[in-house]
């Protein structure tokens, strides 16, 4: 028998096979080995079987199902995180920038709308007060309101415009309609006779009246307030009685022979005031600054004098303002004591 060659076995193949619906794996080896003859015999031979058994992975690393074809499987939380990190932290700049975009354009806005208020306020007082000294120029002009009788329809008319116009004006335009009046003789006692408008309950506040002429003016109830300012104003024989002047500056003023009965005088400023005769009966002189003041002949009858300051003022004596004011507590007597150190070393004397 005639012999064969062997021929040589192949190097052995091994085939991974996966079992898609038994979730499992197995590896095939196959070998050929050659006989007499031509027959070719194919061996598989299962060397292995293994149950594939996934891992549990941490939350924080488990994968989201996504389709293969979106890019997005098998990314955890954390790999989200930094994809969105960078689009979040740009849209909260653009928010905030376009926050502050607004804010600036709306700042920029009520600016502009403030502005537009206060230029419409202003032509507003101008067309106010330039219409009023229209009228009181026709009313002088051709009704010739100088000579016309008291309690005359002209003069109601005027005084009614004046009170009007004072009351919507601001401080310095109601020193211009004031300073108008003056000029005209129309408030203050000329050639003998009587204020043609009488001012009685006008708003003065805040106008600025010093060195005004307004001698015997009738200011009765006028409200002045602590921001006008009475400067060195001439107001002698004027009419102030319940007049509101809390705090206002009468520096220098002259108020000799003025009535000032029931005024409100607290806090006033009346530093070397000349208030010779003046009538202070019953008015409000609480904290105000009479230091230097001519007091002289001044009817103080009770007044309230509350820590008012009367250092230096001339005229008057301790014991005239003891007799006349009704509260002198805390005040500063004429020779500079406290009243209530006064009156201690007045019993002292006494014994």
């Amino acid at each position: 028998m005639a012999s064969r060659a062997f021929t040589p076995r192949e190097p052995d193949l091994h085939v991974v096979v996966l079992d898609k619906d038994a979730g499992s794996w197995f590896i095939a080896d196959s070998s050929l080995r050659g006989y007499d003859g031509s027959q070719v015999v194919r061996e598989e031979r299962s060397v292995g079987q293994k149950k594939l058994v996934r891992k549990a992975e941490p939350p924080a690393k488990r994968g989201i199902a996504w389709p293969r074809w979106t890019g997005f499987r098998g990314m955890t939380v954390r790999d989200w995180l930094d994809l969105l990190v960078v689009p979040l932290a740009l849209v909260l700049i653009s928010f905030l920038f376009t926050t502050q975009q607004d804010q600036r354009q709306q700042q920029t806005e009520n600016q502009r709308a403030e502005a537009e208020r206060e230029l419409a306020e202003q032509r507003t007082q101008d067309e106010a007060l330039q219409a009023y000294l229209n009228q009181m120029s026709s009313l002088l002009l051709e009704k010739d309101l100088r000579a016309s009788e008291k309690r005359s329809e002209v003069r109601t008319l005027a005084r009614a415009r004046t009170l009007t116009v004072l009351g919507r004006l601001d401080p310095s335009r109601k020193a211009d309609v004031i300073q108008f009046l003056v000029e005209a003789d129309l408030v203050q006692r000329a050639d003998g006779r009587d204020p043609i408008i009488g001012l009685s309950g006008a708003d003065l506040s805040g106008a600025d009246l010093s060195d005004a002429n307004l001698s015997g003016a009738n200011l009765r109830g006028a409200f002045l307030l602590s921001e006008a300012n009475l400067r060195g104003a001439f107001l002698s024989d004027a009419d102030l009685s319940d007049a509101v002047l809390s705090d206002a500056n009468l520096r220098d003023a002259n108020l000799s022979y003025a009535n000032l009965s029931y005024a409100n005088l607290r806090g006033a400023f009346l530093r070397d005031a000349n208030l010779f005769a003046a009538n202070l009966s019953y008015a409000n002189l609480g904290n105000a600054n009479l230091s230097g003041a001519n007091l002289s002949e001044a009817d103080l009858s009770y007044a309230n004098l509350f820590a008012a300051n009367l250092s230096s003022a001339e005229g008057i004596t301790n014991e005239q303002l003891d007799a006349q004011a009704e509260s002198l507590a805390e005040a500063t007597m004429p020779n500079g004591q406290k009243y209530e150190d006064w009156l201690k070393s007045k019993g002292k004397e006494e014994q």
